[in-house]
């Protein structure tokens, strides 16, 4: 029951003001129920965007993990350690270009003088060298690697050169023979025009092979070859009697300093395992279970050394002041079926030896008289046949895990011989 004020009070209200009153009522309440939806859509629209957020912002977590794994490599890769190398002050240090540097033996000594402080530029066309064998230096400030054939001129400041450039085993060199010339000829007179030019001391790497089939044992430097001008391997052999006879007429008419090494059978890990060299090719076959294939009868010899031991006597004889030719090589020497028997036993292999015909104007006696490098360069070999052949081994068994991961097993093989095109006359 209202109380008698109220009463009077509703009475004295006019019907139209309690109408109104009630409307403003009526819109007070709905007003305050939509506050109250609008205030709880929102804090559940946040509430369902916040989770929404956190699911995405997982979602992207599991994206970017991935790649920041890969960033994290790649700086590790950008920081790579480089081997030890020594700090040489500038009068001391050289620039020095080794061409044919991604090769067997130029990459080894990329290696040393790398080691020893020196700037260091390789030119390389890669016919037989590979990038992967110099790779662990690519970054270093004191390298450099350039994609380039020596047949073309070169212009560089350098101070030392090492002309390494040419293929070196038979099946290489034979496979185009106007293409060796080409690098052992014109490529040697660029290399030679180049150290007249900058006033650089060069040092060609010759070959045993010039002194051809020889019938003095063991071969002196003074002892001028026994070649086959116009045999299969001739291209090599006389290339290279004809790149020394370069050097020595920049010599005499230009005064280049020049230096001359007659390199013998060299052998370690960066070796390619289907050169047809001798010893790739016992070791290959050996791990792989094939026969061993000897031409002829065997008993040819041979004299091999460690390619460190050369590398060595490389170096010694560059920064000497000998400049006539000086032989570089092991004088222990082994006829080549001894030298399959030694790897069988090493790779401890159940392969057979396999003969077969003798290659043409294939060298029958091979041994270097070092009499010279030990008097003039204070140089001979010092590791031993069976140690060297041990990581030679090594070296070769990895490869050949690698290259059968990738479906690929290389295979000793002859030389490729190009087939020749009909002239018109």
């Amino acid at each position: 029951m209202l109380s008698k004020a109220a009463l009077r009070l509703v009475s004295a209200v006019s019907p139209r003001r309690m109408k109104l009153l009630l409307g403003l009522a009526l819109l007070a309440y709905a007003a305050s129920v939509w506050g109250n939806f609008v205030s709880m859509s929102f804090l559940l629209n946040r509430s369902i965007q916040e989770n929404g957020e956190l699911k995405f912002e997982s979602k992207i977590e599991e994206i970017i993990e991935p790649l920041r794994e890969k960033i994290r490599d790649l700086e590790k890769s950008f920081t790579q350690k480089y081997p030890p190398v020594k700090f040489l002050s500038e009068k001391d240090r050289k620039r020095i270009l080794i061409t044919g540097g991604a090769g067997f033996v130029g990459s080894h000594l990329t290696d040393k003088l790398m080691m020893d402080g020196h700037e260091v530029t390789v030119v390389d066309n890669f016919f037989t060298g590979r990038k992967r064998n110099v790779e662990h230096w690519i970054g270093h400030e004191n390298f450099e690697l350039i994609n380039h054939d020596v047949v073309e001129p070169l212009y560089i400041e350098v101070d030392q050169i090492y002309h390494l450039a040419s293929p070196a085993s038979p099946p290489n060199y034979m496979y185009n023979p106007i293409k060796t010339l080409k690098t052992n000829t014109i490529g040697t007179l660029n290399m030679l025009g180049l150290a007249k030019r900058v006033g650089a001391r060069l040092l060609l790497a010759s070959t045993s092979e010039v002194y051809g089939d020889p019938e003095v044992h063991p071969q002196t430097e003074d002892y001028w070859g026994h070649v086959n001008p116009i045999g299969p391997r001739a291209c090599y052999d006389e290339g290279k009697r004809v790149a020394e006879t370069m050097c020595y007429a920049y010599m005499k008419q230009e005064g280049v300093e020049v230096r001359v090494a007659r390199i013998f059978n060299t052998f370690g890990p960066r070796m390619h395992m289907n050169d047809g060299r001798v010893v790739s090719n016992f070791i290959l076959q050996a791990l792989q279970g094939e026969p061993l294939t000897v031409y002829g009868s065997g008993t040819q010899t041979r004299a091999f050394q460690y390619v460190s031991d050369l590398v060595n006597g490389l170096v010694a004889l560059m920064n000497s002041n000998v400049s006539s030719p000086v032989n570089l090589g092991n004088p222990e020497e082994h006829t080549i079926l001894e030298f399959a028997q030694l790897i069988k036993s090493l790779v401890g292999s159940g392969s057979e030896i396999q003969y077969l015909s003798e290659a043409q104007d294939d060298p029958q006696k091979r041994k270097p008289d070092i009499k010279k490098a030990k008097l003039m360069l204070g140089w001979e070999p010092v590791v031993p046949l069976e140690e060297g052949l041990n990581k030679a081994i090594h070296y070769f068994r990895k490869e050949l895990e690698y290259q059968a991961n990738n479906q690929y097993i290389p295979k000793p093989k002859p030389a490729r011989i190009k087939k020749g095109r009909t002239r018109h006359n």
